[in-house]
């Protein structure tokens, strides 16, 4: 019985960069007549399109903005700012004005090779503005938007070049001819090199846009490009299109289809190391003070279900942005780290089970995926509406292959429940659809608790695992160290409902038995219970035996796999 503690995942449960180049010269503004906003899709309401952003890291999203239904995210890396630009035509020795609505850490905006303005902090959108002028014979600019190094999210909205058009105040509406040709000319496990002929147009070609699916990866000057940041072992399919200074877009070119290598030692090197955090349940603990305490760096955010019409929300009720899940995210993302929200749990109205479609189901986790720019998300599989349905799992799994081929890098989870000896019938048809579907998921990860396996919740957790590594080389093919990098372990601190007790003690010998293993993943449930209570029994803010505060958080934290 899972009766208390699952609800709903079972039943309760550096130096800053230089500042603003010298602004251009003090030519006039040209007159109210021919100042119009030259950009194309300002506001991006319509996507990302024609801008382009460095490393994939910029992406479309309805929370927060300045205006209309969307706004841009980028998130900046520790070696990439997340760079998005658009080039425009314009008119030589000609003033333009440059403003922008922002939102982050050190956000900049500016025009390549000129004048640049930026803002340290604001908690709120602010405007930043600059001015420029360009060269005797200058005919096209490109205009940027960046965060810094680091520094979290950054949000733009509502970027406006205000000045005449290129072509002596034509206007270019001819689209660029499609590229030929595309073809692969080399692969790694997470990079595909690509090449295409060029395509023509009656000013000039100035970019080709790299597309994965739907989603545009990268941007290019020339006729040749590496994606890189994939994933071993997964297809992907490319096309591209070329861009003029005027923002008119060609036609895509041929599709090419690629499956990256493998990766060393079989693995998809990833390692996650997230304990399970619930907003809405168990005396939720500060998360900047849970970090700070233990240096974990990810949580798992639960959960993510269904308040109807297939329209995700937290825990079904919670909003989706702008909530305490929100403040809890910001304020781990402003420590240093990141969260993997989790999809379904035990009970409660799931989206799994409710879309009417696997692709209506990947559209909601796509909401998910652009609301908070996520490099990961989790899938809690249980229960006989979801787990114990074969036609639910497969519009789970396709969802999964779908929104993994739209966002390149994205990694996926599916955790589901398990017996002492491995995984159970549902299980097992679990993995195998997986494989049959070409669903390419990236970990899958084991609940070892609740299976009524009496006390020795060392050994019954390590011979669930050893179950799951020989069902995954028997469905995929793989050697030991691959079928173990893409494993995972999500444990209960202290009683479980069935009284199984995992003490510090015993999730250190799991933690290290998980490290040296090399598996991909390690959590448990919850963050919220990782506090003592001896004799307090099977509750929700405590795990019912003596320990210290952040205990189990602590020993998750030295996961590294």
């Amino acid at each position: 019985m899972r009766t208390l503690l699952r609800r709903p995942r079972r039943a309760f449960f550096a130096l800053i960069g230089s500042a603003a180049l010298a602004l251009g010269g003090a030519v006039a503004l040209p007159g109210t007549a021919q100042a119009a906003n030259i950009l194309s899709n300002p506001g991006f309401e319509s996507g990302l399109s024609p801008w382009s952003c460095t490393g994939n890291l910029g992406s479309v999203v309805s929370s927060p903005v300045h205006g209309g239904s969307n706004a841009l995210a980028g998130a900046p890396s520790s070696s990439d700012d997340a760079q998005c630009s658009q080039t425009v035509s314009v008119q030589p020795n000609t003033t333009y004005s440059l403003s922008g609505w922002v939102r982050g850490s050190y956000v900049y905006l500016g025009v390549d090779g000129g004048a640049s303005t930026w803002t340290t902090s604001p908690s709120a959108y602010s405007q930043l503005s600059v001015s420029f002028t360009t060269g005797a014979a200058q005919t096209s600019a490109t205009i940027y938007v960046h965060g810094w190094y680091a520094q979290g999210t950054y949000y733009a909205d509502d970027i406006s070049l205000d000045g005449p058009g290129g072509g002596g105040g034509g206007s270019d509406t001819q689209a660029p001819t499609a590229p030929t040709g595309l073809t692969s000319t080399g692969k790694t496990s997470s990079s595909v090199s690509l090449q295409w002929n060029a395509s023509t147009d009656n000013v000039g070609v100035t970019a080709y846009d790299i597309y994965s699916g739907s989603s545009q990866v990268l941007s290019v000057s020339g006729t040749s490009a590496t994606v890189s940041g994939l994933s071993p072992s997964t297809g992907y399919t490319f096309t591209v299109k070329a861009r003029d200074a005027a923002g008119n877009t060609s036609p895509a070119s041929n599709s090419v289809s690629v499956t990256t290598d493998a990766g060393s030692g079989g693995g998809t090197g990833f390692k996650q190391a997230a304990p399970y955090l619930y907003e809405g349940w168990g005396d939720p603990p500060n998360p900047s003070t849970v970090m700070s305490a233990t240096g974990i760096k990810w949580f798992t955010m639960a959960f993510v279900l269904d308040s109807g019409g297939c329209t995700p929300a937290w825990d079904g009720s919670r909003p989706l942005t702008g909530g305490a899940d929100q403040t809890a995210i910001n304020q781990i993302r402003s420590a240093g780290g990141d969260i993997v929200p989790s999809f379904g749990g035990w009970q409660g109205s799931k989206l799994g089970a409710n879309c009417s479609s696997a692709s209506a189901l990947a559209g909601a986790l796509q909401k998910v995926i652009d609301a908070y720019s996520l490099k990961a998300i989790d899938m809690d599989i249980e229960n006989s509406d979801e787990f114990e349905n074969e036609a639910v799992q497969a519009k789970i799994l396709t969802a999964l292959k779908t929104v993994k081929a739209n966002n390149p890098g994205l990694r996926t989870i599916v955790t589901f429940g398990t017996s002492t000896t491995g995984p159970t019938y549902y299980g097992n048809r679990l993995i195998e659809q997986a494989q049959s579907l070409g669903a390419n998921v990236d970990v899958f990860t084991i609940m070892p608790f609740d299976f009524g396996g009496g006390s020795d919740m060392y050994g019954n957790t390590v011979n669930a695992a050893e179950g799951l590594k020989a069902k995954l080389k028997s469905t995929f093919g793989w050697d030991d160290a691959t079928a173990y990098a893409h494993m995972g372990i999500s444990g209960m601190n202290g009683l479980s409902d069935q009284q199984e007790n995992t003490t510090p003690a015993i999730w250190t010998q799991i933690r290290d038995w998980a490290n040296s293993h090399h598996i991909a993943r390690l959590a448990y449930w919850a963050v919220n219970r990782d506090r003592p209570c001896a004799g307090g029994g099977v509750v929700s803010n405590c795990s019912g035996i003596d320990q210290s505060n952040w205990q189990f958080t602590s020993i998750t934290a030295g996961f590294t796999g």
